[in-house]
C-alpha cells in the first residue's frame, strides 16, 4: 500500500510503527475534490470535520472590516487543515483551494481517537504543530518590522521549507500558484508593493520567475539576508513517549486510586 500524505509528512520526522501507519491510513477515508477557487468551509460556520491534503494548495483567511482580508497560513500536502475550528466547533476561518485539491474529510471524533490510542503520534502531530505556530509567529515579525523585500522573501523560503517536508525535494525551484493578490494579503502589501519587492529579489540575482515557477538561486545566502530561519525541516522527537505508551488512567494501580 501507497503511504498516506499524513503518513508520509510525519515519517519525515519518525520511525513509524505499521500499528501508527495504519491508523493514519484510517483516517484517510472520504475523499473530496475540490476546484480552484471553491470554498471548503467558510468562516463562522459550524465544522465538525478537519481535513488532510491529498494534493493542491489551500489557504486559510480571515475578512477584514473594511471589506478586504489576512490570509493566515497556506496548506500543503499532508497538513491538515481546518485545525482552527477544533476549540469552538465553528470555523474562525474561510478555508479555499486555491488549486485543484483533494481533501480527505476526517470527523474531529477520529482525530480524537488518535490521540487515545497512538500517543506517540497525537505527541507528533502536537510538535508539528508547535513548529507551524513559531514559522507563523516568524512572518507575524516580519509583517510587523520589515519591508516588502524581506516579508515577500521570507514568505517563498517558507513555502519552499514546508514544500520539502513532503516531497523531500532538495531543490530550491517549486511551482508557485499563488496570485499577488494572495502574496499581499498573506503578508500585508498591496499587490503593486508585491510586484515591486518581487521584481527586487530578481535583482539581487537570488530569486528568478519564469510565469509561476520559482527557483532560489542561493537559498542559504537570501536566507541569511532577511533572517530566515527554517522551522519546518526538523523536528525533535527525543521527548516523546515511547510505542505503546498509554495514559496514566490505563494503569490498573491508577484506577484503584481514583475509587478511594
Amino acid at each position: 500500500m501507497l503511504e498516506s500524505p499524513l503518513e508520509t509528512r510525519l515519517s519525515r520526522h519518525l520511525a513509524l510503527t505499521f500499528s501508527e501507519r495504519d491508523a493514519l491510513r484510517s483516517l484517510e477515508r472520504r475523499q473530496r475534490t475540490f476546484r480552484s477557487g471553491d470554498v471548503v468551509v467558510h468562516e463562522g460556520e459550524s465544522c465538525d470535520s478537519l481535513y488532510i491534503v491529498a494534493s493542491g494548495w489551500l489557504h486559510g483567511s480571515v475578512k477584514l472590516k473594511n471589506g478586504g482580508r489576512q490570509i493566515l497560513r497556506f496548506y500543503f500536502v499532508g497538513d491538515i487543515t481546518a485545525t482552527f475550528s477544533i476549540a469552538w466547533g465553528y470555523s474562525a476561518a474561510t478555508l479555499r483551494a486555491v488549486s485543484e485539491t483533494t481533501l480527505f474529510e476526517m470527523p474531529k471524533a477520529a482525530f480524537g481517537r488518535l490521540f487515545r490510542d497512538h500517543p506517540r503520534l497525537g505527541a507528533l502531530l502536537f510538535a508539528v504543530a508547535a513548529s507551524e505556530q513559531v514559522a507563523m509567529a516568524d512572518r507575524l515579525t516580519s509583517v510587523g518590522r520589515t519591508d516588502g523585500f524581506t516579508r515577500i522573501a521570507t514568505l517563498l523560503l517558507d513555502i519552499r521549507s514546508r514544500l520539502r517536508v513532503v516531497d523531500g525535494h532538495a531543490g530550491s525551484t517549486f511551482e508557485l500558484p499563488l496570485t499577488q493578490q494572495d502574496l499581499g494579503d498573506s503578508v500585508g502589501l498591496t499587490k503593486t508593493h508585491v510586484s515591486r519587492s518581487l521584481k527586487a529579489l530578481e535583482k539581487t540575482g537570488l530569486v528568478e520567475r519564469n510565469a509561476r515557477i520559482i527557483r532560489i538561486n542561493d537559498v542559504d545566502q537570501l536566507a541569511t539576508l532577511v533572517d530566515f530561519h527554517d522551522r519546518h525541516g526538523e523536528v525533535a522527537t527525543d521527548w516523546l513517549p515511547p510505542v505503546g505508551a498509554r495514559g496514566d488512567m490505563d494503569h490498573p494501580e491508577m484506577r484503584v486510586r481514583g475509587h478511594m
